[in-house]
């Protein structure tokens, strides 16, 4: 059995602008996508915190160093420059493969630096034993 698992994360993305004639996507700077590990053109779900939008996209590479986020096509009508969004990749398998996986996180701050990032997930840990 395959299962879907977080694979790469990036948190608190703000959109630099919105195309409604571009043919669809989300345009990301490439440096961004690299850190994040998420491929130019890999499906991605955005989640729109700022409207409570949800879509499912594909990602595509905007020039390094440019800290794009440009919603594109129909896309557009679901956000506005400024708002903030979460952008997660997934990626299938096992549930063996999946405990000793960890994904990465990619947070940004209000101008799209990266101020952290984090390597979650991976083995279960176990809870504290009981003192007696």
């Amino acid at each position: 059995m395959q299962i879907q698992r977080l694979k790469a994360k990036i948190h608190r993305a703000r959109l630099t602008a919105c195309d409604l004639n571009y043919e669809g996507s989300l345009g990301i700077d490439q440096d961004i996508l690299d850190r994040a590990g998420i491929l130019p053109f890999e499906k991605i779900l955005v989640v729109n915190a700022t409207n409570g939008e949800r879509l499912e996209t594909y990602a595509i590479p905007a020039p390094r160093r440019s800290r794009t986020f440009l919603l594109n096509g129909a896309a557009a009508r679901l956000g506005y420059p400024g708002d903030v969004v979460t952008i997660m990749a997934f990626a299938a398998m096992t549930p063996e493969e999946s405990a000793g996986f960890t994904h990465t996180t990619v947070i940004l701050d209000a101008k799209n630096h990266i101020v952290e990032e984090k390597a979650q997930g991976g083995p279960a840990k176990k809870a504290p034993a009981k003192k007696k």
